[in-house]
């Protein structure tokens, strides 16, 4: 990525190019909110503001980051946000997942983790370096993409991105609290979780980089006794790889699960870098956020799937039996209980309480999508927003905590499809179309966006190769039947997902520029 050339804002004034200072600096006026809006006025909305501003929350939700408020200049706080959300036992969930319910081998599925976490991360990567260019969040940059109301279609599926994910994570917590104490009921966990993941949101950006810059140090320190009880229990077993088409089905399969929980944080990557200077270099940006994702992400899956391994040994049981009936967390117990005892329910309680890290992503960032769906919710501040998300992810986690495995399976896939149709519509109108040049003034003006007509278009040609492709329990596509076993076939979704979507858009938006000029 050329930290020149990699793309230009209209109204940058042609000062300092080079590479540590990034592109040149906006000068010009833009349609950009200073943070004393939000609270100037009699109007209910500035009162309640100004009220909750005393305590440090973040007023502004998707209005534009002025450039003299972009004033973050910490780039390691960019790969301590991710390295925290990341070093979970969500992932670890993941990479557990290849064994159970894919019945892979470990080095097969070790080579899966490694090479699908490179390409599912990158474009979370790419578009981190729009918020310090931009001041914007990741759903209303993406107007440039989608159009002014074509984008309400995508917030719509991010909201239930956002929601779902604060489910399947609340819900591996709760397992954890679980196996620790039995007599702990699973919504207990679910809602002590969710309560402490809302305090940290409700403050907005600064409390939530703050928190995740600290975080991700317990959970790292646990994982590691993890890695080094499970060594030394001598439980680990090399599962060989098998062969023919049903390891290439189950391959797909499992491949699909990682990219899913990867890319998800693409819809909302350049969230957390709105407040970085606008001179900050993209590389180093980049760089950062890759670097954040990538360690923890295999770390953790990579733990998982060895642990996993385990749970085949039919001369002792503990393993597959704490997994029967705790899930994850009767896993964990099962490495760290015997030989540790008390201190090991502590570091289990530990493991559950970083899904708040997990989390805070997902709760923050659906404020956004809320607030791009039209202008009443845009009227609604953004900490409401955070409780009544909070409130609908329990709703959902509550009556699916004993059905954990199959939910986690299914929504890892689903998640991956339509990402995967968003990646393949904003890259080509980013490199094919828009040439890497924007302009930032027109953010707010839907006479001077997109239409969206053929990014809605492509994003249904894109369902249309998801389901071609995919291989869920409850349906399996043509295309997808004709890998590996016939009864369960092999998912290639999100791959079909990206070329339907990515291809039909060229023609579509070829037409709709000749038409519109736009």
């Amino acid at each position: 990525m050329d930290d020149k050339k990699d793309y230009d804002v209209a109204g940058y004034s042609p000062n300092g190019t080079d590479a540590e200072k990034g592109p040149p600096i906006y000068t010009s006026e833009a349609p950009a909110v200073a943070t004393e809006i939000f609270l100037t006025g009699d109007s209910l909305y500035a009162k309640i503001q100004r009220a909750v501003f005393q305590f440090g929350v973040e007023p502004r939700g998707i209005e534009r980051v002025p450039e003299d408020e972009r004033t973050d200049t910490n780039l390691m706080k960019v790969g301590t946000m991710w390295f925290s959300a990341n070093m979970v036992v969500s992932s670890f969930a993941i990479g557990a997942l290849a064994i159970p319910v894919f019945s892979l081998g470990f080095v097969d599925s070790l080579l899966t983790i490694f090479f699908i976490n490179c390409l599912a991360i990158t474009p979370v990567a790419f578009f981190s370096t729009f918020g310090p260019r931009f001041g914007l969040r990741q759903m209303v940059l993406s107007r440039y993409f989608f159009g002014f109301h074509g984008v309400k279609v995508i917030a719509c599926f991010n909201v239930l991105a956002c929601v779902g994910w604060s489910a399947v994570n609340v819900i591996v917590g709760a397992q954890l609290i679980n196996a620790v104490n039995t007599s702990v009921p699973g919504y207990a966990g679910i809602i002590i979780i969710a309560a402490a993941t809302w305090l940290v949101t409700v403050f907005g950006y600064k409390v939530v980089h703050v928190y995740e810059f600290w975080s991700w140090i317990p959970s790292l320190i646990i994982f590691l006794i993890v890695l080094g009880e499970f060594a030394h229990s001598g439980r680990f077993s090399n599962l060989p790889m098998g062969s023919g088409g049903s390891e290439a089905g189950s391959i797909l399969s499992f491949a699909a699960s990682v990219f899913g929980f990867g890319t998800g944080w693409t819809s909302y990557a350049a969230d957390y870098t709105v407040y970085q200077p606008v001179s900050v270099s993209r590389v180093k940006t980049f760089a950062w956020t890759w670097g954040g994702l990538i360690l923890p992400l295999c770390f953790t899956e990579m733990l998982g799937l060895a642990v996993a391994t385990a749970t085949l040994d039919t001369v002792d049981t503990s393993y597959a039996d704490g997994y029967k009936q705790s899930g994850i967390g009767g896993l964990l117990a099962a490495v760290l209980f015997p030989p540790l005892g008390r201190f090991g329910q502590f570091c289990l309680v530990i493991l559950a309480l970083s899904i708040i890290a997990n989390n805070c992503p997902n709760i923050y960032s659906v404020t956004f999508s809320l607030q791009v769906m039209g202008r009443w919710t845009q009227a609604v501040p953004r900490f409401i927003w955070t409780f009544v998300a909070t409130l609908v992810y329990c709703a959902i986690a509550i009556p699916g905590y004993s059905h954990f495995e199959q939910v986690l399976e299914d929504f890892m896939l689903l998640i991956g499809y339509w990402l995967a149709i968003y990646e393949g519509i904003s890259l080509t109108e980013h490199f094919v179309f828009k040439q890497r040049k924007y302009d930032i003034t027109i953010w707010n003006s839907p006479g001077l966006l997109p239409p969206g007509i053929a990014a809605i278009l492509a994003f249904c040609f894109g369902v249309f190769g998801a389901v071609m492709g995919m291989a869920q329990v409850w349906f399996i596509g043509p295309i997808g039947r004709r890998i590996g076993d016939p009864g369960y076939g092999g998912d290639v979704g999100f791959e079909l997902a990206f070329a339907f979507s990515a291809s039909s858009f060229c023609v579509f938006r070829t037409l709709e520029k000749k038409q519109f000029g736009r």
